[in-house]
């Protein structure tokens, strides 16, 4: 029996005496909902639908870039657009520092960890609200939504950071021992927009103004992250308020590794440990709204 499921049997096989042989029950004789036991994720049952999560994942791409003009390239299109105004207005105009590196690849990096994290945050929110008729006739662990959303959303960073590779030899920066972080980091900011993505899409079934304050917060949430501005800007007595944003560490130890610059262990450990903790707390709230989820939806 799948531990993640609950199971009562009707016992009783008499008829009452208002009801003739042969007339359906009037409940069910078997009920299966989700396990209300108060623990975070449950690897086995997850594992059990892996195969539903990578159908999910490819389901999610393939709507994504249907009947569309370029396809995967708006993978690369929109961070590159961007990366032309910023280079414009705060590199050309403003002249807001870089810390010496050339501002196109600067804003870059930064806009390729930015999209990945807030595209993944927006469609996991929504997520289950996209998924209705799924959710409501079968069973399966609700989260696996949620999750290859954020998983189909690999692929347009994938994408992006081979346009960022190329940048990278034209402006002449090698790989080096620093380069070894960048697969620990995409994985940390993948965890990071997972336990986003959760919490909001369970929050987002109780509380459907969620999914229009979200867009305005993911916005401010852009200007208060070092992705048009380096952390050395601000200063150094109001730094800690900026290391509060758990994309801070991300960012800077993601333009470390490819600059080959000294890392900020200090931010990227609290990021880490935001993001384990936060997964920890979404799962856990995730699991406790998802028995009225067929019902509020």
């Amino acid at each position: 029996m799948d531990p993640a499921l609950h199971v009562t049997t009707n016992e009783s096989s008499q008829v009452p005496p208002d009801r003739q042989a042969g007339d359906p029950p009037r409940r069910p004789v078997v009920l299966i909902d989700a396990s209300r036991r108060w623990t975070a994720l449950d690897f086995t049952a997850l594992w059990k639908y892996h195969e539903l999560f990578y159908f999910l994942m490819w389901r999610d791409v393939k709507v994504r870039y249907k009947q569309t003009m370029f396809g995967v390239m708006w993978a690369i299109l929109q961070p590159l657009v961007t990366m032309l105004i910023f280079t414009y207005f705060f590199g050309r105009l403003a002249r807001v520092p870089a810390d010496g590196i050339p501002y196109p690849i600067f804003f870059y990096a930064g806009l390729v960890i930015w999209g990945f994290f807030s595209n993944s945050v927006m469609n996991a929110a929504n997520s289950l609200l996209g998924n209705t008729n799924l959710i409501t006739k079968v069973y399966f662990p609700r989260i696996i939504i949620p999750g290859a959303t954020v998983g189909a959303g690999l692929l347009d960073f994938a994408i992006a950071a081979a346009l960022l590779m190329a940048l990278l030899v034209y402006y002449h920066f090698p790989l080096t021992t620093h380069s070894l972080l960048l697969l620990p980091l995409v994985l940390l900011v993948t965890l990071l927009a997972f336990g986003f993505g959760v919490l909001l899409a369970a929050l987002n079934v109780r509380y459907r103004d969620i999914r229009y304050a979200l867009p305005f917060l993911i916005n401010i949430w852009m200007f208060v992250s070092p992705i048009i501005y380096p952390s050395s800007l601000v200063p150094e007595e109001w730094r800690w308020v900026l290391t509060l944003n758990p994309l801070t560490g991300i960012i800077e130890a993601f333009r470390s590794s490819l600059f080959d610059r000294a890392v900020m262990w200090g931010p990227l450990a609290y990021s880490a440990g935001f993001a384990l903790l936060l997964i920890v707390v979404a799962s856990l709230v995730f699991q406790q709204m998802e028995q009225y989820f067929a019902e509020e939806i």
